[in-house]
């Protein structure tokens, strides 16, 4: 599939983005492509990647974690209202509830303790969201573009 593939991003307009211009970390080759559809089209006024925080308590040892969303974007939309979006980037498998199938009880654990903690990551950045008047929202493959096999 191709997706764990950590990078460096370097933006033809670094202008736009706010952060380390020379330290933005790509985790997987969809995080880049989200870095380059970013940098390059017009209706993006400002982006971050992994710029900030959200406290949330994980349900693997009930104590407080620091989530960094992948990205934070500032839109101009086609009605020419500018908003905001915490965007986090993830394979939509890892969004839905793991399935038992004939997984090894190691896969199966670990695949439920991945979809917990990402369900309190995500509680909490929607609740930070809220509160400010920006929209959370995952992007999986579908939104990509991306087709994956054997998926």
């Amino acid at each position: 599939m191709g997706v764990s593939k950590k990078s460096i991003y370097r933006p033809s307009n670094p202008q736009k983005y706010k952060g380390n211009v020379n330290n933005i970390i790509c985790r997987s080759n969809w995080e880049r492509q989200f870095c380059v559809w970013c940098d390059k089209t017009d209706a993006i006024l400002e982006w971050g990647s992994e710029e900030f925080f959200i406290p949330y308590i994980s349900p693997v040892d009930r104590r407080v974690h620091r989530y960094f969303p992948d990205f934070i974007i500032k839109v101009k939309e086609s009605s020419g209202e500018v908003k905001t979006y915490v965007i986090e980037v993830k394979p939509k498998r890892e969004t839905a509830p793991p399935t038992v199938g004939k997984k090894q009880r190691k896969t199966l654990i670990r695949e439920s303790t991945t979809y917990a903690v990402n369900q309190a990551k995500w509680k909490a950045a929607r609740e930070w969201c809220a509160d400010r008047r920006i929209e959370f929202k995952i992007i999986t493959e579908d939104e990509l573009g991306i087709r994956t096999y054997g998926r």
